[in-house]
């Protein structure tokens, strides 16, 4: 039985239903998961990865030097009001060593570090503080490691199977034609391949979009009732 994604607009009201109705709630339960039968959505509440692996833990209290050496980096390239943009983002994350593969030097792209930025950017203002920074590294660690288990040739790319398979460890379950079509989408030679760094924004964005959906979702069963604007905020603003 195949499910899929309905939008209906009725009155500049959009109405997304996404074909699954297992109530969720606080972690490891799953967001969005499909009835025994369909494979749309994420999985069984068993199956969906505690809050701090598949995305952003809550916020915890900065820790400075010498308790935490990822202060150095941050502190390097932040500007005097304790914020740092995209660009410096990505200056701060190669310092650290967290965009080192598969070798040393790579750089994310800042388009990837404006996406970052989005998920933890409760303001809006386009910056990270240094909590946040704490954050984000947490989260690019797990991502990293699950992207070095599936880069199996350590070629520093997967293909569509393998980001079926790291998606689904995250604890989502999508069809192949959707991830197809992400891979077409963030593939960036368009040679069906996801190199790492497109491999977080895919992770990112995901994450970004599940929080959102989940937060207007107030039954519980996969449905949300959008305004037109709103959806389109929640969608462009990642």
């Amino acid at each position: 039985r195949r499910v899929g994604l309905v939008v209906r607009t009725y009155s500049n009201t959009a109405t997304i239903m996404s074909g699954y109705q297992q109530p969720y709630g606080a972690p490891p339960q799953a967001y969005g998961a499909p009835p025994p039968q369909a494979a749309y959505g994420a999985p069984p509440p068993q199956q969906y990865p505690p809050q701090a692996y598949q995305g952003y833990p809550p916020a915890q209290q900065a820790a400075y030097p010498p308790q935490d050496p990822l202060y150095a980096h941050f502190q390097s390239v932040a500007g005097a009001d304790g914020q740092i943009s995209s660009e410096e983002l990505r200056r701060a994350l190669s310092a650290s060593g967290m965009s080192d593969y598969p070798r040393p030097g790579s750089f994310f792209s800042e388009e990837t570090c404006r996406v970052m930025i989005a998920l933890l950017d409760t303001d809006h203002s386009g910056t990270l503080g240094y909590g946040e920074f704490q954050e984000l590294t947490r989260a690019l660690e797990g991502w990293k490691t699950t992207f070095q288990r599936f880069d199996r040739d350590q070629s520093g790319t997967i293909e569509a199977a393998e980001l079926q398979e790291a998606i689904g460890s995250f604890g989502y379950r999508l069809q192949p034609a959707t991830v197809n079509a992400i891979t077409k989408r963030y593939s960036k030679h368009s040679n069906g391949q996801i190199m790492f760094d497109d491999f977080i924004a895919i992770s990112v964005k995901l994450r970004a979009l599940s929080e959102r959906f989940r937060a207007r979702d107030t039954s519980g069963q996969g449905y949300a009732n959008l305004h037109y604007e709103d959806f389109i905020f929640m969608t462009m603003s990642i």
